[in-house]
Parts: structure tokens; C-alpha cells; sequence
């Protein structure tokens, strides 16, 4: 009796090596498009928001958008009035958005302050067209605090930071403009930035100037403090005509005197 030709089966191995290395990309990608879609959230939001606010940009039919806003506040200021760095002002409204004010601007190029700054630095860079956003840091904190950060990062012309003893948890200040608020998501805070952070029609008196720190004045990663304590009696009232020696608009010496024309030879 013949044997019976057994048929040979050729069996692969699983391979499991690469099965564990696709599961492994396939996971990477996953956590790296997760990853960027929780970090871009807030911008992507931002975006949003500014959008929506658009309508309140300025335009030459339409100066100051910010009229149509609830709740601004408005006031006439003189501007280019400044004090030297030992002097303090004191100041009409809290926080201030006019009036006197230090020779040297807060840097205003998007920066979010984590601490509360001197006030008469930060009138100056509202001269210069900025939006500054205060709050006060016993309110506004968590999630509130990034959403009103995301506003001013690396915006230009817009700067934040506390302010302790703020009267709501939100201030925002333009020059001659402030509109007190009470939640981070309220809308009119991107109207508020929109109808005049650089407006260009003259709300301000410095247009065009710079927002850009002062080499050797202002130090954005250390800036002079906020002085919480009331001014004294030598601290200049809103009608003050300026300190003699802080009339430069650079933060530093003030700017020479012109030299005299030539006196004409005496006529024969």
C-alpha cells in the first residue's frame, strides 16, 4: 500500500513588527492633530470673535465705532502733558485713560503683563493709539484670565495687566475711551479693540507713533510698579502743564532747544 503524499502548507508568521509600528504612527498623528487642535482652540476662537466684531471697525463715515458700544465712557484729554518718573498724577477716573503721564510709553506690542504696571507709563502708550486691558487679579482668574489674554498676545497695539482694587473685573482703556465689564466672553470687549486700537481718525493724538520699548526707560520684563497707594499732595492734578524737564516724547532727556538763527548782518 502506497504512503500518502502529505501536502506541505507554508504558513507566514503574523508580523506583528509592523502592525505595532503602523499602530504607533497611525497614534502619533492622532495625538499631534488632538494636540494642535486643543493649542489652536483659543486662536481659532479669537478669530471668531474678531470676525464677528468687524462691523465695528472705523471708517472715515464712522470715526469712533465705539459710540454704538453699551457702556463706554467717554472724556476729553489734552494730550502730550508729561511728568517725570518720580512724579505721580493725580488722576480723574480708575483706572485712568487720559490725562498727564510719564515721558516714557509702556511697551505696547501685544504684551501681557504679570504684574500691575505704573499707571502714568501706561496712559502714555494710550496716547499712542494702544488698547489696554486691566482686570483685577482677585476676580478674573482660570479660564477667564486666558480668554482676555488671548485678546491681547501679540496684538499690536494692545497691552494687559492687573489692577489691584479695580472697581469690575474688567477695564478696557483707549485714549479719552473706558468700558468697565464683568465677563471675559462678552462680545464688546473685540468691539471695543476693533473700533479703536489704531483707529487712524483721530481719537488719539499720536497717530502713527510707536508702541516699540524704550531701550535704556522701559524694560518690558521688568517695568516700573504699580503704586497702589492714594496719590499725595504733590501729585500733578489733570490740568497740570507738564514737567519742564520730561517734555521729550523718547523716555529720555528732552530734546535740546534749537539753535538760534544767525543774526543778519546790520544793514549799511
Amino acid at each position: 500500500m502506497k504512503a500518502a503524499r502529505g501536502s506541505v502548507v507554508s504558513k507566514k508568521g503574523t508580523p506583528w513588527g509592523t502592525i505595532v509600528a503602523v499602530i504607533a504612527i497611525v497614534a502619533l498623528a492622532a495625538s499631534v492633530i488632538i494636540y494642535y487642535m486643543v493649542q489652536s482652540a483659543p486662536k481659532r476662537e479669537q478669530a471668531d470673535r474678531e470676525a464677528a466684531a468687524a462691523s465695528f471697525a472705523p471708517t472715515a463715515s464712522e470715526p469712533d465705532p465705539s459710540k454704538r458700544i453699551p457702556g463706554v465712557v467717554t472724556a476729553t484729554y489734552t494730550g502730550s502733558v508729561h511728568v517725570l518718573p518720580t512724579e505721580r498724577v493725580a488722576y480723574d477716573k480708575t483706572p485712568p485713560f487720559g490725562g498727564p503721564h510719564d515721558q516714557t510709553w509702556a511697551t505696547c506690542t501685544g504684551i501681557v503683563y504679570p504684574t500691575a504696571v505704573r499707571t502714568e507709563n501706561m496712559v502714555h502708550a494710550l496716547e499712542h493709539g494702544a488698547v489696554w486691558i486691566a482686570y483685577n487679579p482677585q476676580q478674573v482668574t482660570g479660564e477667564a484670565l486666558n480668554l482676555l489674554s488671548v485678546r491681547a498676545k501679540d496684538k499690536p497695539y494692545t497691552m494687559m495687566s492687573p489692577y489691584p482694587g479695580l472697581d469690575k473685573p474688567i477695564s478696557l482703556q483707549s485714549w479719552g475711551h473706558q468700558l468697565k465689564l464683568d465677563d471675559a466672553n462678552d462680545p464688546r470687549i473685540d468691539q471695543f479693540i476693533v473700533a479703536l486700537r489704531s483707529n487712524p481718525n483721530g481719537v488719539y493724538p499720536e497717530v502713527g507713533a510707536s508702541c516699540d520699548a524704550v531701550p535704556g526707560q522701559f524694560d518690558p520684563d521688568n517695568p516700573p510698579p504699580f503704586d497702589p497707594s492714594k496719590p499725595g499732595p504733590d501729585a500733578k492734578p489733570m490740568d497740570y502743564k507738564g514737567s519742564t524737564a520730561a517734555q521729550s516724547d523718547q523716555g529720555g532727556a528732552p530734546s535740546a532747544p534749537a539753535p538760534a538763527p544767525a543774526s543778519a548782518p546790520p544793514t549799511k
